[in-house]
């Protein structure tokens, strides 16, 4: 079969499958497979493909239609202009998530930055590239997560220490940024996610719990302790859980908190300030 032969039915049997970018999603998978450049793919579409890859494709092609996530068939994702190794060990990161990072950026010069629940490692290791810290933290309770972000950092030639803690369990020490993207999703609606989601990512990177805050609590309740005064934390929320996130951090001695909305026009990022007990005083 020639190269267009096989994208064309490649991208029949996706869209079959419900896949919507199915063009793109063939187009991806051969790209990886063949090793590729898009350019080489478009000029040679007339050109016969060897029975290794044909087989390797089929393979990779089965995966997708299964509805598996292309990010891990191909092992990678970009985030920040950054290539990251991602496995069904961690969530498979989003260019949302780059306003949390973007957010971050003009406070993290110098500073001490710990990452709560780093899976991946791309939102500290961005910061770490991108934002010239001083020393990189990043805490998850996944061993495995953690072993995916320790590669990150090695494959970017990036310092940072990843710890094995339960939020605060074992985190050392005081920081001037806390920056996290935890679980979110109320645990009765990760059902009714779409199946790349709901089948494939990890669950312990998905169930904030009943309504979804769990993890806001403790991040809002313990940050205070781990934060030199005038720290700044930034949480990436759900659409609907700013005024929950913001009530929280108020409560528990936070100020100047700011929203930031995503692409989409929905509130995404909580900024706020440590500003101890004085920020209990009317």
């Amino acid at each position: 079969m020639t190269i267009g032969e096989v994208l064309k039915f490649s991208e029949d049997q996706l869209k079959r499958a419900g896949i919507a970018e199915a063009a793109l999603d063939a187009k991806y998978l051969l790209m990886e497979v063949a090793s590729l450049s898009s350019t080489a793919l478009f000029f040679s579409a007339r050109e016969e493909l060897g029975e290794e890859i044909i087989t390797a494709y089929r393979m990779a092609l089965e995966r997708r239609t299964a509805r598996e996530p292309l990010q891990y068939i191909m092992g990678t994702q970009e985030f920040m202009g950054l290539s990251f190794l991602v496995s069904p060990a961690v969530l498979i990161p989003r260019q949302d998530t780059e306003l949390l990072v973007e957010a971050a950026i003009p406070f993290c010069h110098g500073a001490r930055v710990l990452d709560l629940c780093t899976g991946s490692g791309c939102i500290l290791l961005s910061l770490a590239k991108l934002g010239g810290i001083r020393e990189a933290v990043g805490t998850d309770l996944s061993r495995e997560a953690l072993a995916v972000a320790q590669l990150n950092a090695d494959r970017l030639n990036l310092r940072a220490q990843f710890i094995q803690s339960d939020l605060w369990e074992t985190v050392p020490g005081n920081f001037d940024v806390i920056i996290s993207n935890p679980p979110y999703i109320p645990t009765e609606e990760i059902g009714g996610l779409m199946p790349e989601v709901r089948d494939f990512e990890p669950h312990m990177a998905l169930d904030g719990g009943a309504d979804g805050l769990y993890f806001y609590r403790k991040i809002a309740a313990g940050a205070g302790a781990r934060l030199h005064l005038g720290g700044r934390i930034f949480l990436e929320i759900g659409y609907h859980q700013a005024e929950d996130v913001v009530r929280l951090l108020e409560e528990n001695g936070f100020r100047e908190i700011i929203i930031k909305k995503d692409y989409a026009g929905l509130d995404r990022v909580v900024c706020a300030r440590w500003m101890g007990k004085l920020a209990f005083i009317d």
